[in-house]
């Protein structure tokens, strides 16, 4: 069953975020993919939303396609105007990629080309606007397309604290009726505290997909503790990470713990390892999958 037609039943979708390359060697994206082939529902494929410059996320998704596995794409305003997205969304469908997520993006400054003109022609709503204009059968100016596609689109809510939280599900609800078919919502790290908020994220009637942030370290705990408004990290997971003999498998086993935590609460996943690709199997393990 492909992604669409799991998630619009109800079904608990499984979703692996695998990088293009920062240049042409395709292999490890091609490795990682392969070994969790079957596993998992789709590949999120970014399209260098941290600010580094790599291979494009069409060219990442056809990657995907090509070796049997669905495929999602970001796409954002950032790096691009308006007739650019557009051709590129039409391009998307005639590759045979149908999925997509309107995604956030680091600012330019944060990346490795510092120098690169920032576009941000379109917002969240606009693209969401122009997704349904194509499929509709007409581009934004209103001229009739000779063939529409039919893309899937969702979207992101960021990462917040408690004081902006009612604010960023506004803007989730507001994308939501511009079009969005499911949201992705920030990385859960405590199940307990999650399950305290599920009941807002359902109100916005659509699927709701939860991040899985793998936490690679004990630093990288305490870093995201402290600086990722919202985590909630508390000082026994950090303790069971750092009493770990093996800390490195530990990690993988939270981040497995937590998806089946999550099976019954929300619709579906998206895991981000961040590098660790060639781990996702393990994960996937731990979590009954």
């Amino acid at each position: 069953m492909g992604f669409q037609k799991q998630i619009t039943k109800g079904g608990f979708v499984v979703l692996a975020e695998i990088n293009t390359p920062k240049g042409i060697n395709i292999t490890e994206m091609v490795t990682s993919a392969r070994k969790i082939k079957g596993r998992v529902d789709a590949v999120v494929v970014p399209d260098m939303d941290n600010g580094v410059m790599r291979m494009n996320a069409l060219a990442g998704g056809l990657v995907m396609q090509q070796q049997g596995m669905e495929s999602i794409i970001h796409i954002y305003g950032r790096d691009r105007n308006r007739m650019a997205l557009q051709s590129d969304l039409l391009a998307a469908h005639v590759l045979g990629i149908q999925n997509v997520i309107v995604a956030q993006s680091e600012p330019i400054a944060s990346g490795d080309c510092s120098n690169a003109k920032t576009v941000d022609d379109m917002d969240d709503m606009d693209l969401l606007s122009a997704v349904n204009a194509l499929n509709a059968g007409v581009d934004l100016s209103g001229f009739e397309l000779n063939g529409s596609p039919h893309l899937f689109a969702g979207c992101t809510m960021p990462p917040c604290n408690e004081a902006g939280f009612a604010q960023e599900l506004e803007k989730a609800s507001a994308k939501v009726g511009s079009g969005a078919k499911f949201v992705v919502i920030p990385a859960v790290f405590d199940l307990e505290h999650f399950k305290g908020q599920v009941k807002q994220y359902k109100s916005l009637g659509v699927p709701v997909i939860a991040t899985i942030f793998l936490i690679k370290s004990v630093g990288v705990a305490r870093y995201l503790s402290q600086t990722e408004p919202g985590a909630v990290i508390k000082d026994d997971l950090i303790k069971r990470i750092r009493k770990s003999k093996d800390r490195e498998m530990e990690c993988l086993k939270i981040a497995g713990e937590t998806i089946a935590g999550l099976r019954g609460i929300v619709d579906g996943v998206q895991i981000q390892t961040h590098g660790w690709e060639q781990r996702l199997p393990v994960i996937l393990d731990h979590a009954g999958i």
